[in-house]
């Protein structure tokens, strides 16, 4: 399967932030994204893995995917949840029940929604091509959250990986301002977070990736994909 880098974004600190493109111009595609949290280079390295597994398809099995495999550098260079600015990146995006007050100091999506560079280039490519559906991984604990529909989708990768199923928001973690409640309301888009075991929980990054293999990569030539693109 064939990607080109495209124009790069940039952080508050000016780190690019690297994104490739299958090379569809036109319609909905299909995000990828990692390293929303600067904290969790599980994420990373999990989509980094199944980006090498996704440029060995040949090229008449493409889907238009954009991948952008850490949306915080500086976060991921300084291991800190938030970007530069102290703002958590899945707090700050413009919903009804954004907030400037969380319960946690790291929690805090900034003066206003929006207000940051890494999330204003991410809705710029969501202008330019919008999202048909967005699967974005983190680490936390082993789980599958979606807002919107996906259903099949989740089923299918729980069914490889073994991993419970929540959907909308998990109870007693309100997520006021985060990407799975922009896309699904503003943006039309189902929202599939991949919530990865941690480093602590496992031995090394490649026995998480070992762990999700079969689930991710069957998902791609499943034919389950093709159903959200419009």
């Amino acid at each position: 399967m064939e990607f080109t880098r495209q124009p790069d974004g940039y952080s508050v600190t000016g780190r690019p932030i690297p994104n490739w493109h299958t090379p569809q111009q036109t319609g909905e595609r299909i995000y990828l994204i990692a390293g929303t949290h600067g904290d969790e280079p599980e994420s990373v390295y999990v989509l980094l893995r199944l980006f090498r597994w996704l440029k060995g398809l040949p090229d008449n099995s493409a889907l238009p995917i954009t991948l952008i495999p850490a949306l915080n550098p500086d976060g991921l260079a300084q291991r800190t949840r938030t970007n530069a600015n102290g703002i958590d990146l899945n707090r700050n995006l413009p919903t009804d029940c954004w907030v400037n007050n969380p319960h946690e100091p790291r929690y805090f999506g900034g003066h206003t929604p929006m207000s940051e560079p890494e999330n204003l280039f991410l809705n710029a490519l969501y202008q330019q091509q919008s999202p048909a559906l967005i699967i974005s991984f983190h680490s936390w604990k082993p789980l599958l959250n979606s807002n919107g529909e996906c259903d099949d989708i989740l089923q299918h990768l729980a069914a490889h990986n073994g991993y419970p199923i929540v959907r909308e928001e998990i109870e007693d973690h309100p997520t006021p301002g985060s990407l799975g409640t922009y896309a699904s309301t503003t943006l039309g888009s189902p929202v599939l977070t991949f919530e990865c075991p941690t480093i602590e929980q496992h031995t090394s990054m490649e026995t998480i990736w070992q762990e999700n293999k079969k689930a991710l990569t069957s998902l791609f030539t499943s034919g389950i994909l093709e159903k959200y693109l419009r």
